[in-house]
């Protein structure tokens, strides 16, 4: 009865299209996420690089191997390969009585598909959302204000309690020496506190001119896609939450750069010190 329902109101919306038309196996998608599955979803968008990926899988390939090579960047992806479909009504009824945990996924925004005969391949993914270079400053202000919050408040960094402590000023020469590791990581797809060409968090900000220190650390982090995500994973991580709520530090550096041809994609550095305060005349 169920079957029969929702093949009725299927063919009512669209009619029974031709088997062959994508566009008609786009319609059921959507018409099964929106009404079918009463979902209220806003509907899927075609997307060229996922109908890449559909004829790929319909080829064999997995999904995985399929996006890589289409060259979608998918945060969330998920496939749904059905058999048997006579036409666009059936279709429906099937996705709706099988997939509408699928279908209903908010994450999801697009999709690709591919039919042969009555055999359907069908790609849901969500795009991996980059942060752009052009935003950078924004987004390191973001996460100094994110910082500074935990400073305020005192945290327990795993076993340990630190105090409420000052906050960190953003120092230029701090963020280019995070800007040049960040860049170093990503165009070599290393993640690694040592640089490539074997320097040392110290050397990269003497390097960038930032003078005489007390102290120096550093955060790094790959694969986080968003300030308030990075900080996050900083804060969780006993380490590098040490370094945050470290009140010897006064200034930091925080900067990105983005390789969508490396492992993790964005890469993160954060860059702590404290410049060494010249002896004021007769003072000890």
């Amino acid at each position: 009865m169920t079957c029969k329902h929702y093949g009725l109101l299927f063919a009512l919306s669209f009619g029974l299209l031709s088997a062959g038309a994508q566009a008609d196996v786009i319609d059921a998608v959507n018409w099964a996420r929106v009404r079918g599955c009463a979902a209220a979803r806003a509907p899927l968008r075609d997307d060229a690089k996922l109908r890449q990926a559909a004829q790929q899988l319909a080829n064999g390939s997995s999904l995985q191997a399929s996006l890589a090579s289409s060259g979608y960047l998918a945060a969330q992806s998920s496939v749904i390969h059905l058999s048997g479909a006579v036409n666009d009504a059936q279709l429906a009824n099937i996705l709706v009585n099988h997939y509408c945990a699928s279908l209903a996924d908010p994450k999801l925004t697009e999709l690709g598909v591919q039919r042969r005969g009555r055999e359907v391949w069908v790609v849901f993914a969500a795009p991996v959302a980059l942060p752009a270079p052009g935003d950078a400053a924004f987004v390191a202000r973001q996460i100094l204000d994110l910082v500074n919050r935990a400073r305020s408040s005192g945290r327990r960094c795993g076993g340990v309690a630190y105090p409420a402590v000052p906050p960190l000023t953003l120092n230029p020469v701090l963020s280019g020496a995070a800007l040049t590791h960040s860049q170093s990581m990503a165009h070599y797809d290393e993640f690694d506190h040592r640089g490539h060409d074997g320097s040392s968090p110290a050397t990269r900000i003497q390097r960038a001119g930032y003078g005489s220190y007390v102290i120096v650390g550093e955060n790094i982090a790959a694969g986080a896609m968003t300030a308030a995500e990075v900080t996050e994973g900083w804060l969780q991580s006993p380490a590098h939450c040490e370094n945050i709520m470290d009140g010897r530090f006064a200034e930091i550096g925080i900067a990105y750069a983005v390789n969508t041809a490396s492992s993790e994609l964005v890469y993160w550095t954060q860059d702590f010190a404290s410049p060494r305060r010249p002896k004021v005349a007769g003072g000890r």
